[in-house]
């Protein structure tokens, strides 16, 4: 009797565990669900259709070959021509513009981010009297807008006989770029361990020499950053450029653009064009250092 009960028990518990329901198979550790997926596609789509876009109509009204047809972006599939770029580049001063704009841009980033790494450096490692409030001074100097520095800049490279030159512009902007550079690199620096620059002494380095061959190639990331940022901010600068700059064969991108605009008129198809042919430098410029630009812009954020 108590045999037959303990089998009857045992079918009964068989047949309960079959008829229950399977468990939910476990979900992989990064996997995501398919409705969170599809939503992210989607938010990602429209994302870089905002992104895009902008871009995209730039590079479309370039190629109309009225000025007014932005009024009319319809009519510009009929009539597209090349004809703008055409007379950008034969009928301008494009060529003038572009060598004036390498040679302060590049001048600014190899000049500014030389400072601003060394400046970096040194509050990174050195604790010299006050090097807390001379980070901060360098903060300070970032909150004076453009309209307040012009006159006592313009005074300053009249002094010294700057107007008009390369040089004085270059000076003007790693005056801006440096000290956001310096507290970029700072942070940098800061995420890189100081057993390394004891090595570098233990190996006989100086300390120029422990920065140049051992610290700098581990800051390749910060270094693209600073570089990018310095770049750009000279690049696209108009305030300073078009005050200090008088000659029109020194003329950079973003001033010389101007040369389209005048008292009762904007040719729109020819600035469209100056435009497209203008982001050329940049976007090579940002091809070169964009594989450790992600990494410089997150590593400096943390410490240790």
């Amino acid at each position: 009797m108590s045999t037959t009960t303990t089998h009857e028990s045992a079918v009964a518990d068989q047949a309960a565990a079959a008829s229950a329901p399977a468990p939910a198979p476990e979900r992989r550790r990064g996997e995501r669900r398919p409705g969170r997926a599809l939503v992210s596609h989607v938010l990602l789509t429209i994302a870089s259709f905002i992104a895009l876009f902008p871009i995209a109509w730039l590079v479309f009204l370039s190629l109309g070959p009225d000025k007014d047809d932005y009024l009319h972006p319809g009519r510009i599939w009929s009539t597209m021509t090349l004809d703008n770029y055409s007379f950008v580049l034969q009928e301008t001063s494009f060529f003038d513009w572009m060598k004036s704009s390498l040679i302060v841009t590049l001048g600014t980033t190899v000049i500014g981010v030389t400072i601003a790494a060394t400046t970096g450096y040194a509050v990174s490692r050195m604790r010299f009297p006050g090097y807390k409030k001379f980070m901060w001074v360098l903060l300070v100097t970032q909150m004076f807008p453009i309209a307040v520095l012009i006159v006592p800049m313009y005074q300053l490279l009249s002094d010294l006989q700057l107007i008009d030159t390369y040089l004085g512009l270059i000076l003007v902007y790693c005056s801006t770029a440096v000290p956001y550079c310096a507290w970029l690199l700072k942070g940098y620096f800061d995420t890189i361990p100081f057993e390394i620059d004891e090595a570098g002494r233990v190996d006989g380095l100086s300390p120029f020499g422990t920065f140049f061959r051992l610290i700098l190639p581990l800051a390749r990331p910060g270094l693209a950053v600073a570089a990018f940022y310095s770049f750009i901010t000279a690049f696209g600068e108009v305030a300073f450029a078009s005050t200090f700059m008088l000659s029109d064969d020194q003329y950079t991108f973003a001033v010389g653009l101007q040369s389209f605009i005048s008292e009762h008129d904007a040719q729109r198809n020819l600035m469209a064009a100056t435009a497209v042919l203008i982001a050329i430098p940049v976007s090579v410029f940002f091809y070169l250092v964009q594989k450790n630009l992600v990494t410089g812009l997150t590593a400096g954020g943390t410490k240790g």
